[in-house]
């Protein structure tokens, strides 16, 4: 249980260190008159994302469930390649991620890196998906997975529309 803990802890300092990027960048887009949206949404996702954290470690102590290899292990590998497909895009958006809804008027599409899939518009949300449900099965928190699932789905609905509201009502530049 104890290494569970740390890889929770890990996870957390990864999140962490996200949103001190995202407060620079977010500074960066309100000064190139960046519109923020959605904000009515960010509390509680930042509050189901955090369930998400204090939820599978303590389903794991107050269950008593098991590490299971067969299962574990391969929900470790899942957690991996969704840290490293966030950061894929964190990479490829630059100073324009955010885990704010923060548009800069005039800036094209991202269109590279897992961006150049045109019909995967959202890859990050895919890495929040995969996590969301790996993570907690690392250590058969199976209640933790199922609730961060459908509470993610829900959040998702409304995160995606808002997201794709706010590209479509920005003015863009041609892309060269």
């Amino acid at each position: 249980m104890s290494w569970y803990v740390l890889l929770i802890a890990l996870v957390a300092l990864e999140r962490l260190a996200e949103l001190v990027v995202s407060r620079r960048n977010a500074r960066w887009s309100l000064e190139r008159g960046g519109v923020v949206s959605g904000q009515g949404h960010y509390p509680w996702m930042v509050a189901l994302h955090t369930g998400l954290l204090a939820g599978a470690p303590l389903e794991v102590a107050l269950a008593g469930r098991p590490f299971l290899p067969a299962l574990g292990w391969p929900m470790l590998a899942l957690v991996v390649a969704a840290q490293g497909l966030r950061w894929w895009c964190i990479a490829t958006l630059g100073r324009r991620w955010n885990t704010q809804v923060i548009v800069v008027p005039g800036l094209p599409l991202v269109t590279r890196g897992p961006y150049r899939l045109g019909w995967l518009r959202h890859p990050n949300y895919v890495a929040v998906v995969v996590e969301g449900f790996a993570l907690p099965l690392v250590h058969t928190a199976w209640v933790t997975a199922v609730a961060f699932t459908v509470l993610n789905a829900a959040m998702m609905a409304v995160r995606v529309r808002c997201e794709n509201a706010a590209l479509t009502a920005a003015p863009r530049q041609a892309v060269p």
